[in-house]
């Protein structure tokens, strides 16, 4: 199962030592012990919320594996390291991941319609969803069917200040995009 893991910086995570590669552990159980990794990328923001001080990895999570009722975090005892994740990366899996999973209920940094970039990065999804943040912030955005159930189209931009500019709300295409009333949403 090719899911993501949030580590502090060195591949550590909860002061033990991880490395590229099969790691191994006994139990897997999601409350109490395991490796612990999240299929829906955005859940590893839960546990590890400041991206300037953790690392992301896309993981193979095997062995025994138990899954969480809260969210959708795993425990496993066969955990395969397999490549960090840019920042970009990390946003491209978690669209996948909604694509794949359109009607599972929505992390709570996903945005509906329209966000403002925080702590880095703003994820908008709606039938014309529109996001903004400053140099160096990445939008993701994904366009869903009337319906919610399924997504027609993602979008996924950092702001460069050259094509994408700063404080300018942009549309899953990436173009400009207004608000009927610029008061909507300062």
């Amino acid at each position: 199962m090719i899911v993501c893991k949030a580590f502090e910086p060195g591949l550590v995570c909860r002061g033990y030592q991880f490395h590229v590669g099969l790691n191994t552990t006994d139990e897997a159980n999601c409350r109490h012990n395991g490796f612990h990794c999240a299929a829906n990328p955005l859940d590893c923001l839960s546990y590890y919320s400041n991206m300037d001080r953790a690392e992301y990895w896309l993981v193979d999570a095997g062995g025994d594996v138990d899954e969480d009722e809260y969210d959708s975090k795993v425990s496993c005892t066969e955990l395969t390291i397999l490549k960090q994740l840019s920042r970009k990366d990390f946003f491209m899996f978690a669209l996948a991941y909604m694509c794949d999973h359109p009607l599972e209920k929505w992390n709570n940094r996903v945005n509906k319609e329209h966000g403002i970039a925080e702590n880095g990065f703003a994820v908008v999804r709606g039938i014309d969803p529109r996001a903004k943040g400053k140099r160096g912030d990445i939008l993701a955005l994904a366009k869903e069917s009337p319906d919610g159930s399924k997504i027609l189209q993602i979008g996924l931009a950092t702001v460069d200040g050259k094509s994408i500019l700063a404080n300018t709300w942009y549309g899953v295409d990436l173009k400009k995009r207004r608000f009927a009333s610029q008061s909507q949403c300062a």
